[in-house]
């Protein structure tokens, strides 16, 4: 019975159609995308100039350093907002009023990293094109470059950091529905295929590995099965696009599980929601791929799959560096 009551869940996703609305006009944070040490200071700084939302700045903040206030990366920026040791002597702010403006302190960094943003807004503001992308683009490749294309210039790795900041940033945008994926029934077709298969760690699905899974090795396939490509763990695949309510819970969205509900970070588990309240998951050594009921204690939330969003994930290196993040270096 369970398995054709989710078969006609699984059908209707592919003729579903809905939209993306944003709550208070795109200015809010979803809840439980940002640790709750930083959110204030991102809902608050993240308003400092009409160019700038608080999902924008989260976003940003993401793609430099995972929220990681210890990072550093090979170029030698620094901190949660990936500052380089020159453009923080310029821009860097004692925002919370300690007598020192420390580029290692969030209450600190993240302020400077908002106010230079919001500063660079007005150096490129006659520039032609959407003013966000201009400042993200002064941001990535500095003010000049800007004004000297009139706009976002012609630098592929510029156009590629505006283009995943702007994708990104609907992952921590508060809505109020959430469009429909069409890959979703086929993610699911595939991870039916593999129930009753044994439970790996660090299972991807591997021949090596006796074609088993872990959780989010589980999803991962799932989702590549459909052309998407995932991070390869779950507390980075839950930025993969907006995130739905338990209401708009749709089949085919990625459910997660967390330590802390306040802090994203300490997301440990994820499966696929099938509808019925029911999801599949490879939940633990000694366990194999199976149907499990969804709201536990530990359920942080929801993520509906997007390729937009999927792509615009930053990639995260052996050494723990952010490989297409880029810091203000040249402000």
């Amino acid at each position: 019975m369970l398995g054709a009551f989710l078969a006609l869940l699984v059908v209707g996703t592919y003729t579903a159609a809905g939209s993306l609305s944003t709550a208070n006009g795109a200015s809010n944070l979803a809840t439980g995308t940002v640790p709750s040490a930083y959110a204030g200071l991102i809902q608050q700084w993240g308003r400092s100039c009409s160019q700038l939302t608080p999902p924008l700045l989260a976003a940003q903040l993401y793609q430099e350093s995972g929220f990681n206030p210890r990072a550093v990366s090979g170029a030698g920026a620094e901190g949660i907002a990936q500052f380089m040791p020159g453009t923080w002597a310029t821009h860097g702010i004692d925002a919370n009023g300690d007598g020192t403006a420390n580029v290692w302190d969030p209450q600190d960094a993240i302020p400077s990293a908002a106010e230079y943003d919001c500063e660079l807004a007005k150096e490129v503001a006659k520039e032609a094109g959407d003013p966000v992308s201009n400042m993200l683009a002064a941001y990535n490749a500095g003010p000049y470059a800007v004004i000297s294309s009139d706009g976002v210039p012609g630098i592929s790795q510029t156009q590629n950091y505006v283009t995943r900041i702007k994708s990104l940033a609907q992952s921590f945008t508060a809505t109020t529905t959430v469009s429909y994926s069409g890959q979703a029934a086929g993610a699911i077709y595939y991870a039916q295929s593999k129930l009753g298969t044994p439970y790996l760690w660090g299972g991807e699905g591997l021949a090596s590995q006796g074609y088993r899974f872990d959780c989010s090795g589980l999803t991962q396939a799932a989702y590549a099965s459909v052309g998407i490509k995932l991070p390869r763990v779950a507390n980075d695949q839950w930025y993969a696009g907006p995130h739905p309510s338990r209401s708009q819970l749709q089949p085919g969205d990625l459910v997660f599980y967390a330590t802390d509900l306040n802090d994203p970070r300490s997301i440990h588990h994820v499966g696929i929601y099938v509808g019925g309240g029911y999801m599949i998951d490879a939940p633990h050594t000694g366990a194999s791929v199976r149907y499990d009921p969804v709201f536990q204690p530990d359920y942080i939330g929801a993520t509906r799959v997007t390729a937009s969003g999927a792509s615009a994930l930053p990639a995260l290196q052996p050494d723990g560096s952010i490989a297409n993040g880029a810091s203000p270096a040249t402000g």
